[in-house]
């Protein structure tokens, strides 16, 4: 297999074969202009024609209702975690609450603190971020500006799962590591987003879903790039956009609707991953032990750690040896990591079990 199908990087991640080679033919020409993807105009029809299937192809595998907005925007989910509270935490309503649950809920929250008076309403430090709470469960404030957390923590492989009771305030959720990997009722919230570096294509675009409901209590006197309204109003294209990463995120939809056959059967494939993954992780016991509790196990990224840096570092080697790279876990808790995102497939998993069973055999 080639290095690209055995990347289990936490990001940028991995990307379908399929959309590498239509990527590298548009990088020369796309078929139907003949003119580089690098140097198309994001005015030309062209693109305005990608924008519209990227948010149909959302539209189409999410079920999102022409309720809610559908943005593509710059910055990652770093620039959210400003812009959300300067467009959301009105004054007449209670500070916005905020679920920490490892460090990107923790970046998240921080930043918030920059920008208004916010409370955390759950903390997991305490337990070292290996365990989640049950959002329903939380003592909110029904008058709460919104309430925000990180769907998957991608450092601590930690995901929370699937709701279907509605909240009694906004609920506003960071879904960078696992959106479009399983379906969800949308209607739930008032705010999705996610950067693309993980299920949707290259780094360099973030999509928002927003309800337009929310729109309206946003203030005036915003600068205008950090305002959501102004890119709902000039559908995503007020400053020039990252042309490349949305083109590439709508190969990545166009896949996952005809190739993969929507939300519900790429769920199957990831149950199938981590089933598989974890499954073996367990079959060593002692040997390793895994971040995150059982209750909470991510379907997206497992850390976890041989329990002595010079072993897990050894294991690395042998894995890049074999062509399997991308496995250093986060810097905040080191280890290893696997991110089992979309385009990672069965096969790829089947040869890290492989190798994990070998390496513990070897080391025993």
């Amino acid at each position: 297999m080639k290095p690209n199908a055995l990347n289990f990087s936490g990001g940028p991640g991995a990307l379908p074969a399929s959309v590498l080679e239509q990527t590298r033919q548009a990088v020369e020409a796309v078929p139907e202009t003949g003119v580089s993807v690098l140097g198309m105009s994001h005015r030309s029809d062209w693109f305005g024609s990608i924008l519209a299937e990227a948010e149909a192809n959302l539209r189409h595998l999410l079920g999102i209702s022409d309720e809610y907005a559908v943005s593509f925007l710059q910055g990652g989910s770093s620039l959210q975690f400003a812009m959300i509270p300067m467009n959301f935490a009105v004054k007449y309503l209670d500070p916005p609450e905020y679920v920490t649950s490892g460090y990107w809920s923790g970046r998240a929250t921080s930043e918030a603190a920059r920008v208004t008076t916010r409370k955390v309403i759950w903390d997991g430090k305490a337990n070292g971020y290996r365990k989640l709470p049950d959002l329903h469960a939380l003592d909110i404030s029904s008058s709460a500006a919104y309430l925000h957390y990180v769907s998957n923590e991608t450092v601590e492989g930690l995901q929370f799962p699937v709701s279907s009771e509605p909240m009694s305030v906004p609920l506003i959720a960071d879904m960078s590591s696992d959106f479009l990997s399983r379906p969800f009722e949308p209607d739930l919230f008032s705010m999705m987003y996610a950067h693309a570096q993980k299920n949707l294509g290259p780094a360099g675009v973030t999509v928002a879903v927003t309800k337009r409901s929310l729109l309206e209590r946003i203030p005036e006197g915003l600068p205008a790039i950090l305002d959501f309204r102004t890119h709902v109003k000039h559908g995503s294209n007020y400053n020039t956009p990252p042309v490349f990463a949305i083109y590439v995120l709508t190969l990545i939809t166009r896949w996952l609707r005809c190739e993969v056959g929507g939300l519900h059967a790429m769920q199957t494939i990831n149950e199938r991953k981590a089933r598989w993954l974890y499954g073996t992780l367990d079959s060593l016991e002692d040997a390793i032990t895994i971040h995150a509790d059982r209750s909470c196990r991510s379907q997206m990224n497992v850390a976890f750690t041989f329990g002595d840096a010079r072993l897990d570092e050894a294991f690395i080697v042998m894995a890049r040896e074999r062509g399997i790279i991308g496995l250093e876990g986060h810097r905040s808790i080191g280890g290893l990591r696997a991110s089992l995102y979309n385009a990672v497939t069965e096969q790829a998993v089947e040869k890290l079990c492989n190798a994990l069973t070998e390496f513990s055999l070897q080391h025993a």
